[in-house]
């Protein structure tokens, strides 16, 4: 058989099995079977796929009928530009999260701290933005923290890029400052998750997408906890449900934050929530 006839076999797969775009994900698994980049995949099509590159491409066609995300079987996301190693120990970087990074990068900063970082997509995109800041980067979790820093020695970023394990706040030296801080923390509130896609439902790690409560949890903590570590005239920025933009802004306000402004992501979705520390 072809690639075109295995492509055809795949997609029709992964049609019945209800992946959203199966057709995307058909060409790009097999770009990846015969490791490919996507864009020369056309080439590859009229030519019969050596047995071994078929046995891979259709194992990766069941797992993918079985829901299993892209990024995880591929172990690769492209993020504002950069591809990214992923694993299920870390969140999949999303194109809304991109918002974020446009914000931050309109602020002038030299040191950056990334609470919750995962697979470090936040931090090493400013940090490989702006080649003079350096930042640090925290996590709960130690097999997330191996994957930023695996991202970190692939982008280059090592020397700038420091990583510690810790809830929160707890991660970060009590005396350290930051020109920005910037997180995207769990935010799925308990009684959303059932409506939640298969591929993060039963694929992600639960601690990154919720805290099993109102969705606010983490929010409460950061926006407490800025003001000790932002230096002065330094802003907070995280990433939001679209129904969240009112409370967390809030709670901003309520830590004394000020310039609180609520932005929208490509779609007019509320998704960002910035405040700024007053400068003396």
């Amino acid at each position: 058989m072809t690639g075109a006839q295995h492509l055809g076999e795949a997609l029709r797969l992964l049609a019945h099995a209800g992946v959203p775009d199966a057709a995307r994900d058909a060409r790009r698994l097999l770009a990846h079977a015969l490791d490919l980049s996507p864009a020369r995949l056309t080439l590859a099509l009229p030519d019969p796929l050596p047995p071994e590159v078929a046995e891979r491409f259709h194992a990766l066609v069941a797992r993918r009928a079985a829901r299993e995300p892209v990024s995880h079987l591929t172990g690769r996301r492209a993020f504002y530009g950069r591809d990214f190693h992923v694993t299920p120990d870390v969140l999949d970087p999303r194109p809304e999260t991109e918002t974020l990074i446009g914000a931050a990068l309109e602020r002038r900063f030299a040191r950056v701290l990334d609470l919750g970082t995962g697979s470090g997509c936040i931090l090493l995109t400013l940090l490989a933005e702006r080649r003079q800041a350096k930042g640090l980067g925290t996590d709960l979790s130690d097999p997330a923290l191996a994957v930023a820093q695996r991202n970190a020695a692939a982008l280059g970023l090592t020397p700038r890029a420091r990583f510690a394990q810790g809830s929160w706040w707890d991660a970060v030296e009590p005396e350290a400052r930051f020109d920005l801080i910037v997180s995207n923390p769990p935010y799925i509130a308990q009684d959303e998750l059932p409506g939640l896609a298969p591929e993060v439902l039963d694929h992600e790690p639960r601690m990154a997408l919720t805290d099993d409560a109102d969705g606010l949890s983490a929010y409460r903590v950061l926006a407490a906890g800025a003001p000790r570590h932002l230096a002065a005239g330094g802003a907070l920025m995280v990433e939001i449900g679209p129904l969240q933009g009112d409370a967390v802004a809030g709670l901003f306000a309520a830590a004394g934050l000020c310039d609180i402004a609520v932005l929208p992501d490509l779609d007019g979705r509320s998704r960002v929530v910035s405040g700024r520390l007053q400068a003396v």
